[in-house]
């Protein structure tokens, strides 16, 4: 059998199935029970697309996709494969050039973001607010923007929280209604998130997104692979994190219309975790982003148990499909065996439905975009099995390969510049210092004060005297001067470049 540089090969059905890569930005879904072979397919998707020199990203969630970076070694079993897919003169065993990332810093290199970048509208679903708190998260998104207070980590958003508590009253009338409550609830659930170690996440250097988009020097495409099992504690983080990076593809990157081949490959593992219990305005968002990345030259894989995972407004966007088997043991399982099969383009010769529940491991339903663009009738496929290593490095593997990357030493080393935090603590100073010290006289000596009498008098509130009031005033428009309105894109991130 030979390939072609313009296709991917998937496996062997009553013919060889191929990914057409021109069509390959038109996204896709790997879906099918545990155990039934989704990694495997993820691997050799991965493979295919590092081949053509296309950089690929993934979230390993089980650890076993880190093999990728080693060669693979030859076992009955894979060669037995081969032979029956056709690659019996052509199959070798061979590494593929892999980055590592970690948002913990511990098996990878580290991922950052920051406060701003990230956003109101997926900060509100990682910390899970209501919407009234959303909407006092929003507030305060907003008053950073116009008062120039950059919000890089979640100390400076902290600091910000405490600033418009102090200005309730103030911002309220500009603002709408800020409540106490509100801003309470939301502090509660930072030192949560900070507890789950989210604050390692927020911070500086930033991740470059574009660092993902490298190739190595033989012109293979990078795979970068972000270890994830540890991130998968907190699914939250993780949806919202893969969320992010998607934003940032598309505020960052381009338009290059239909490219011959994609610019980038993203493999969402446990899609599900994106959209479970994500708001509608959230999914619709996500969705208007799916839409329209295609055309930045970027494909978006989901890897999940069942098609309902995917809300259906986003799973139509999916045109290149590979189905592992189902079971269907609940009325629940039943749908989804239903929903699969009816998302495939009927073949006359097969029972789609039937085919799902007696799919073996390796094998699955495939149907892909042909050169234009339509869908190719479902066939029963064995999918061709990977040249590199099935299973995880060793950790001392994973390591040397971390200090050889070329990527080492640019995000390890962590720094902390003037933000939110330093500029409210500033502006603080400067009102005790304007207050104690009105028109430049001196503090007067505080005595002690005689012991109260028994019976006080009632005392009424002092008045502010004009000077201190316009000082405060004064004060708290301190960096308005210097704020500007950040310009935000479809998911609420800062878009850079302006």
């Amino acid at each position: 059998m030979t390939t072609d540089a313009k296709q991917l090969f998937i496996g062997l059905s009553t013919k060889p199935e191929y990914l057409n890569l021109k069509r390959a930005n038109r996204h896709g879904l790997i879906a099918g029970a545990t155990g039934t072979g989704k990694t495997v397919t993820l691997q050799i998707l991965a493979e295919g697309f590092a081949k053509a020199g296309v950089p690929v990203f993934c979230a390993d969630v089980k650890g076993d996709l880190s093999g990728i970076a080693a060669k693979g070694e030859s076992k009955d079993f894979l060669i037995k494969r081969a032979q029956e897919v056709g690659l019996e003169n052509t199959y070798t065993f061979h590494a593929f050039p892999s980055v590592f990332w970690d948002l913990f810093a511990e098996q990878g290199h580290p991922v950052r973001t920051t406060l701003s970048e990230v956003g109101p509208l997926l900060l509100s679903q990682l910390l899970e607010l209501n919407e009234t708190q959303e909407g006092v998260l929003n507030i305060a998104f907003t008053v950073a923007d116009n008062e120039g207070l950059l919000l890089l980590d979640l100390k400076d958003l902290r600091a910000l929280l405490e600033n418009i508590s102090d200005r309730r009253s103030e911002l309220s009338k500009r603002y709408g209604n800020i409540s106490a409550a509100s801003i309470g609830a939301i502090q509660r659930r930072l030192l949560v998130l900070e507890r789950q170690g989210a604050d390692l996440f927020f911070g500086e250097p930033a991740l470059a997104i574009t660092d993902f988009i490298s190739r190595a020097a033989d012109g293979q495409g990078t795979i970068n692979i972000l270890a994830a099992d540890k991130l998968m504690l907190s699914p939250k983080l993780y949806g919202v994190f893969l969320l992010w990076l998607l934003s940032e593809l598309f505020e960052e990157l381009p338009e290059i219309g239909d490219p011959e081949k994609p610019k980038l490959v993203f493999f969402f593992d446990e899609a599900h975790l994106l959209f479970d219990q994500a708001p509608k305005a959230l999914i619709e968002k996500v969705e208007q982003v799916v839409r329209l990345i295609r055309s930045k030259g970027v494909g978006v894989y989901f890897i999940t148990q069942s098609p309902l995972d995917i809300p259906e407004e986003i799973l139509g966007q999916l045109g290149n499909r590979i189905q592992h088997a189902l079971r269907a043991f609940t009325p629940r399982d039943q749908k989804a065996v239903r929903a699969a099969a009816q998302t495939f383009r009927p073949n006359p010769d097969l029972d789609t439905q039937s085919a799902i529940m007696e799919l073996g491991v390796g094998e699955a339903l495939v149907s892909t975009l042909d050169s234009k663009g339509v869908p190719t009738p479902v066939q029963r496929t064995l999918i061709r099995p990977p040249c590199a290593r099935i299973g995880p490095l060793s950790q001392e593997e994973r390591a040397k390969l971390i200090k050889q990357s070329h990527f080492f030493g640019k995000y390890e080393d962590t720094y902390d510049r003037q933000s939110a935090y330093e500029m409210l603590q500033a502006r603080a100073d400067k009102i005790v210092a304007a207050i104690s010290e009105p028109m430049g006289s001196p503090v007067p000596e505080i005595k002690p004060q005689e012991p109260a009498p028994e019976k006080r008098p009632s005392k009424r509130r002092r008045r502010e005297s004009p000077m201190e009031a316009g000082l405060k005033s004064a004060a708290r428009s301190i960096g308005t001067s210097l704020g500007r309105a950040l310009i935000r894109g479809i998911l609420g991130t800062f878009k850079k470049g302006f």
